[in-house]
């Protein structure tokens, strides 16, 4: 065989192979409004950076009626690329080929890939879009989702994970994802559930669209499956970026630092309401304080009572937490807990120190969330502030009552620095909840309830509703007006230092039990 002809024919089946499933095939994925896997690399990668691996792997067998020449690829691309020159590892599988759909051969170019993210201690992207496991491949499709779970489990806490859902997750497949550390998905175009519409109506004879069932929407709102909602792929592309931007690529390593920039606007002293019970929103307060008031909010609409994301003082990345007073008072509940714990997690995984904002007046009460479990969600709170490492500076706004005082990255649970504002209320209680239960007897006996019923509360605000019993005690470090925090916050971080976290190079994963 000539040079030639050898080079023509490479050339011929590249050519092949990257047209995936086909020209029929790439035009329906167009006409759902979707990107393919090579434009979705493109889009997502620097310029010119791919390099793509295993581009000649097929499918190892024609039993069941599969046609080889219809799996380019095996229906995924794999390979290392850079984001803003900083190389990751990543996947896409290809929906044009046999749905995308997981068999061994595409498994194991994954998995090869997730291991060259741990090994070279770089981050992975996975672009998700596959109808499930390939049936006809029988036990050997499930083999390759258990090797994939096994390295997101293995690599979980060693090199940031993230999983973009740009077409449909059924099955087994939701499940890397989920293990993985932040999703993305796209409005009308992505789908995760563990039973598609089709089994519920045949199981249950319940009619669910798979909007409904399993959308963009459903997850980042009800499940709180998805951390970022996007309206096209571009978008969530570049919310894959923004992110990346915060992190650093492994465990060992430190998160990227910028160039220092002060906020756009700063705060104000009076920035807390002087009534206790109106609303405001938190994320003026950090925008107020943070570096280019620039805040990437996790999770933002799920959960909103509780507001976790990313930003930076002085330059250096931070995870911010905070309560939110304008969504149920910013207390405590079942899905808050599990919101923040997962995100402290992340941030100790990967050595983000942890900034604390906290205005709450407890845990939500009630049947449901008891029968929910709110105490063993609650307690995953608890466990992952005492379990960072990572410098934890606590701000102190307004109230910080009881239980979700001391969850809400007290002194007494390893904090680095507690910073209160005058405005700041550090008790057990409330003081009308407080005065009906101490002083009960008193207000029964008198000749005006009502009035001495005041009195109480009056007394007990007196003493209580302030932060200054708490910093006499030193629970509260440092007293200040809002306007000055921000350079008090950055000296808390800068002379925090780190807690000794064990010996071993990785910290914990990233599922809190």
């Amino acid at each position: 065989m000539s040079i030639k002809h050898s080079m023509n024919e490479f050339l011929s089946k590249v050519q092949n192979l990257f047209k995936g499933g086909g020209d029929v095939a790439l035009e329906k994925q167009k006409k759902r409004g979707k990107l393919t896997a090579r434009e979705r690399v493109d889009e997502i990668l620097d310029s010119d950076s791919f390099l793509e691996t295993d581009l000649f792997v097929e499918h190892s067998s024609t039993d069941f009626g599969m046609d080889r020449k219809k799996l380019a690829g095996d229906g995924v691309v794999t390979g290392y690329g850079k984001i803003d020159n900083r190389p990751i590892a990543i996947y896409a599988q290809d929906f044009t080929v046999a749905g995308g759909s997981l068999g061994k051969a595409h498994a194991a170019k994954i998995v090869k890939v997730m291991d060259g993210a741990g090994t070279r201690k770089i981050p992975l992207v996975g672009i998700n879009d596959s109808g499930g496991a390939r049936i006809q491949e029988g036990v050997d499709s499930l083999f390759g989702y258990g090797e994939i779970f096994l390295r997101n489990t293995t690599f979980s806490g060693v090199v940031p994970q993230l999983s973009v859902i740009l077409g449909p997750c059924a099955g087994g497949a939701v499940y890397s994802p989920a293990l993985t550390d932040f999703v993305f998905v796209v409005e009308k175009i992505s789908n995760m559930f563990i039973t598609g519409p089709q089994v519920i109506k045949t199981v249950l004879g319940e009619d669910v669209s798979p909007e409904v069932l399993g959308g963009a929407k459903t997850h980042t709102t009800v499940t709180g499956n998805a951390h970022f909602y996007a309206k096209t792929e571009y978008e969530a592309f570049e919310q894959v970026k923004r992110l990346l931007s915060f992190l650093p690529a492994n465990c060992l390593e430190a998160p990227p630092v910028a160039k220092p920039a002060p906020p756009v606007k700063g705060i104000s002293d009076n920035i807390i309401p002087d009534n206790r019970r109106k609303a405001y929103d938190v994320t003026d307060v950090v925008k107020g304080l943070v570096d280019n008031s620039d805040f990437m909010q996790v999770h933002e609409h799920y959960a909103k009572n509780i507001v976790v994301g990313f930003a930076r003082m002085d330059g250096k990345p931070v995870g911010v937490v905070a309560n939110q007073p304008r969504y149920l008072a910013g207390v405590l509940d079942v899905n808050a807990s599990d919101k923040a714990a997962r995100f402290i997690r992340f941030c100790d995984c990967f050595g983000i120190p942890l900034l604390t904002f906290v205005d709450t007046p407890g845990y939500l009460p009630g049947v449901d969330q008891e029968h929910a479990g709110v105490i063993r969600h609650g307690a995953k709170l608890l466990y992952s502030y005492s379990e960072a490492t990572v410098p934890k500076v606590t701000i102190i706004m307004r109230k910080a009552y009881g239980g979700a005082y001391i969850a809400m990255c007290s002194r007494h649970l390893g904090a680095s620095s507690v910073i209160a504002w005058p405005t700041a209320e550090i008790a057990v209680m409330g003081a009308e909840g407080a005065a009906n239960i101490v002083f009960r007897k008193e207000i029964a006996a008198s000749d005006d309830p009502e009035a001495t019923r005041q009195e109480m509360i009056q007394e007990y605000e007196d003493k209580f509703a302030n932060p200054y019993v708490a910093a006499s005690r030193g629970y509260v470090d440092i007293l200040t007006e809002p306007h000055k925090t921000r350079d008090i916050v950055i000296k808390a971080f800068e002379f925090a230092g780190e807690q000794d976290h064990g010996n071993s190079f990785r910290r914990h994963g990233n599922i809190p039990l």
